[in-house]
């Protein structure tokens, strides 16, 4: 008796103890012919599936050219098989094969580019069951009108009884419905026999591989998608079969060329006959397509605060916006900055009246790392080729409205643009089904415009994406225009910076002097750095070292404040230790100044800089050094021994109410006085220790000229562009020698003034000044004059010849200053220091412990 289906679809049989006709068990489906080829077309690989289809043993064609299994007039077949092929992960197509007895077979092919072991690529070609010559039955397939009852069998794997496409027109109603469900349902669904081998797939299963049913039927997972995500299915699968039940996976086979994919959820599930027994598995995958994409995309913008704006390069960030974008947004990105930046507010709704240029900055497409990289760059523009977009095009109004657009490959203003700019039809391309417009914008400023577009991914852009899109172009626009306005303030900072520095050394014949001055390489910017040389009175000179905190347009403000300072209180001729004091009061104020303003990092006016001051006497051949927190200076002596000078640190400025103390010291003639900032010594690729070995190593050679021991110093310290700024000034020490200094002590009596005109008339002459002895004799009656009314014995006159210069100095031991001022008409003095100051180049006082030196310089005429 017949037993009632127990299912839709199941079909009425027989009992076991029902008699009935015997049935043979179905034949072994063959082994599928798999073989490899590498890129010069040499077979590699012959599995016995293939021996089986074409008869040829291993020997006889591993090692030999693949064409030679190709059919005679299949070489138009072959060769558009490549063409096919090429820029591709996987092909499918139909070849005419010659069997090794000479009989014809065509065959549907699968296969898969992989990288075998070490950098060469090959083909993995696949064929599920044995060729058909042409003409002939294949062997086992039933010939045409074969009865329909025949043909079905008993239900075993591969048979009928799992359906194999089209219902029959003998299947009742539930059955035809259960295979329409099967064909149609919205989820991937395949089933495999006891080999693993599939027998069915539903159309979802052909839509996400791109291959039909035929091509898949007989073949294994792993050899559909050969991927470690297939191995792991057929893995689970395998245990379906031994009884273990359903299995899942959070992972599944991905779209075609792509190998496997995250955002799917596999089922696994035996299917067994009425008597329990697992025949076969069923596969079912759902695509968590939302849950995926909100993943990706949140990944993608994590990935993107790490990869965007690296570098103040704008060209750099660019392309880093490109590449971030493909190809996990899209399939070709395109970044254009405008040439001429656009500023305003709000965005307009109308689209500009003229043309908009711009430069191709950035081009990124799934196509560049194959081989039609070449025609991809082609296609989309390289970068630094000029854009020009028309008034009514996509991007123009993007641009003008400030916000982006999607447009599929229809959109009528995407097809007007295309017709108007063979650029943008290139760009675009025939293959191109979607494409998005961003326009980058920071600040109220419009920088340029993104272009990306889809025809790999199936999928068109959606809302999502485009917000995806705008958040990477805001990113990337931000930081272009950080790194444009931190380039206009490093070139307004350097401006700065150059224009307070010594644009030329002043003329003194105290110390031959080379300076340095080397600004910051990172983006902090430029910082306060500086040197300087003053000439003093009595032919001295004093030479200058800061280093102001911070860096950028304030941190130069500052040195340029305080540059200005220390000028000022040189002039004034105080000794290093005081003159650091008045300049340690100075940083106090300027700090309490701005300790209203916001920005507190770069408001310190000055607190923390470091100051080294130090005066030169060609006379005495003495030095007096002082320093603020600053590096010691190095001394080289004429025999070439170095050594840093003592002189006692002291605290930075700003500190306030801690002493500075003056270190002396004699230097011979021909002594070397190296002056720098720490930026020297900050070195990344070594300690401290090992930079002064070379510092000193550097100095200690012989050389010419001073510019050749500073260009040596700073290549031996160097290697890269500083971290921070570098200030060097190095000094050749000179002397003045008695012949150029006369000296005589006085006694505190009106009657030697007349003395002290005869001595100096007569040194003069022995110089050969004769020309300025009226000017002397008047600068020498004013000041010895003054000393013996005004001042204390002990009362000396001195006369200092330079090259140029002429120097009168009268000590007295008074601390009382002179003080110049405008005789009115009926006084009887008052009017020396006035000609003094009229004819003398220039004049003042200069104070010791005990006593004051009052000086006046006038300047030799060239004969």
């Amino acid at each position: 008796m017949e037993r009632l289906p127990t299912h839709p679809g199941e079909r009425p049989h027989e009992s076991d103890d029902s008699p009935g006709p015997a049935r043979t068990a179905p034949p072994t489906p063959p082994p599928p012919a798999t073989a490899a080829v590498d890129a010069r077309g040499i077979v590699t690989e012959w599995s016995e599936g293939a021996r089986q289809l074409l008869g040829y043993p291993p020997s006889e064609v591993v090692g030999q050219p693949a064409a030679r299994l190709l059919a005679d007039d299949a070489g138009t077949d072959g060769a558009a098989a490549l063409r096919d092929a090429a820029g591709q992960e996987r092909w499918s197509g139909t070849v005419a094969l010659r069997h090794r007895d000479g009989r014809r077979l065509r065959r549907e092919l699968l296969a898969h580019r992989r990288t075998a072991d070490g950098p060469v690529t090959e083909w993995l070609v696949v064929s599920a069951v044995t060729g058909t010559p042409e003409g002939q039955t294949p062997e086992g397939q039933t010939p045409a009108g074969t009865p329909e009852g025949e043909a079905a069998g008993g239900g075993t794997p591969g048979s009928e009884a799992y359906g194999s496409g089209t219902p029959r027109s003998g299947m009742s109603g539930s059955g035809r419905l259960g295979e329409w469900a099967f064909r149609q349902a919205p989820c991937v669904m395949a089933v495999f026999d006891a080999d693993l081998r599939l027998v069915r797939a539903n159309a979802g299963m052909e839509q996400v591989l791109s291959l039909t049913e035929d091509q898949m039927r007989g073949l294994r997972l792993p050899e559909i998608v050969p991927h470690p995500v297939s191995d792991e299915t057929e893995a689970k699968m395998r245990r379906v079969l031994e009884g273990g039940g359903p299995q899942h996976l959070r992972a599944g086979a991905g779209p075609a060329g792509t190998g496997a994919s995250d955002g799917w959820s596999t089922s696994l599930v035996p299917l067994e006959d009425p008597a329990g027994r697992v025949r076969a598995v069923c596969l079912a995958a759902h695509q968590r397509l939302q849950e995926h994409l909100a993943r990706q995309r949140m990944l993608l913008l994590s990935e993107a605060s790490a990869r965007i704006g690296t570098t103040a390069d704008s060209g750099r960030t660019a392309q880093e916006l490109a590449d971030i974008a493909v190809p996990g947004l899209a399939d070709f990105a395109a970044v254009d900055l405008l040439d001429a930046p656009r500023h305003g507010g709000a965005p307009s709704p109308a689209a500009p009246a003229r043309p908009l240029a711009a430069t191709r900055t950035a081009v990124r497409s799934v196509l560049d790392d194959g081989p039609t990289a070449s025609s991809a760059a082609g296609t989309a523009g390289t970068a630094g080729t000029k854009t020009l977009y028309p008034a009514l095009s996509p991007v123009a109004r993007c641009l003008a409205q400030g916000h982006g657009a999607l447009y599929d490959a229809a959109d009528p203003d995407l097809l007007r643009w295309a017709r108007q700019d063979p650029g943008a039809a290139r760009l675009l391309g025939s293959t191109t089904h979607s494409v998005m417009v961003v326009p980058m914008r920071a600040h109220g400023a419009t920088l340029g415009v993104a272009l990306f577009g889809r025809h790999r991914h199936a999928e068109p852009f959606e809302a999502d994406d485009l917000w995806l899109a705008e958040e990477l172009t805001a990113k990337a626009a931000v930081s272009i225009h950080t790194a444009r306005r931190d380039s206009r303030e490093h070139t307004s900072t350097m401006t700065l910076q150059r224009s307070l520095l010594p644009q030329t050394l002043p003329d003194q014949g105290a110390l031959d002097i080379a300076t340095r001055y080397l600004p910051a390489g990172t983006r902090a910017g430029v910082g306060g750095d500086w040197f300087d040389v003053i000439p003093l009175s009595g032919a001295r000179v004093a030479l200058v070292v800061g280093d102001v905190v911070g860096h950028g347009i304030r941190a130069s403000a500052t040195m340029g404040r305080l540059r200005t300072a220390v000028r000022t209180l040189a002039d004034v001729d105080l000794p290093p230790d005081e003159l650091l004091t008045h300049l340690d009061d100075l940083v106090l104020h300027l700090s309490a100044d701005e300790s209203g303003t916001d920005d507190t990092a770069e408001s310190a006016g000055g607190i923390g800089t470091t100051c080294l001051y130090a005066v030169y006497d060609p006379v005495s051949r003495r030095c007096a050094l002082a320093r603020a927190g600053h590096p010691p200076p190095a001394a080289v002596t004429p025999d070439g021994a170095v050594r840093f000078l003592d002189v006692p640190a002291g605290p930075p400025l700003g500190l306030g109410g801690l002493p500075f103390e003056t270190f002396e010291t004699e230097l011979p003639e021909g002594s070397l006085l190296a002056l720098y900032t720490d930026g020297l010594l900050a070195a990344r690729d070594h300690d401290i220790d090992e930079a002064l070995d070379k510092m000193f190593a550097a100095l200690a050679r012989p050389a010419k000229t001073l510019d050749t021991v500073c260009d040596r110093v700073l290549t031996a310290m160097l290697t890269h562009r500083p971290d921070d700024d570098i200030a060097l000034l190095v000094a050749r020490t000179r002397a003045l020698h008695s012949d150029r200094v006369a000296a005589w002590d006085l006694a505190s009596d009106p009657a030697v003034v007349a003395r002290a005109r005869k001595h100096a008339t007569e040194q003069l002459t022995a110089w050969g000044l004769d020309d300025a002895a009226f000017i002397t004799e008047l600068t020498v009656s004013e000041l010895v004059t003054n000393a013996i009314r005004y001042g204390r014995p002990p009362i000396q006159l001195r006369l200092i010849h330079e090259d140029s210069t002429l120097t009168c100095e009268v000590f007295d031991s008074s601390s009382t200053a002179p003080h110049m001022r405008r005789a009115r008409t009926f006084d009887e003095g008052g009017r020396g220091l006035l000609l003094v100051g009229q004819l003398a180049r220039r004049w003042g006082t200069r104070h010791a412990l005990t006593g004051k030196t009052v000086w006046a310089e006038q300047s030799l005429s060239p004969g």
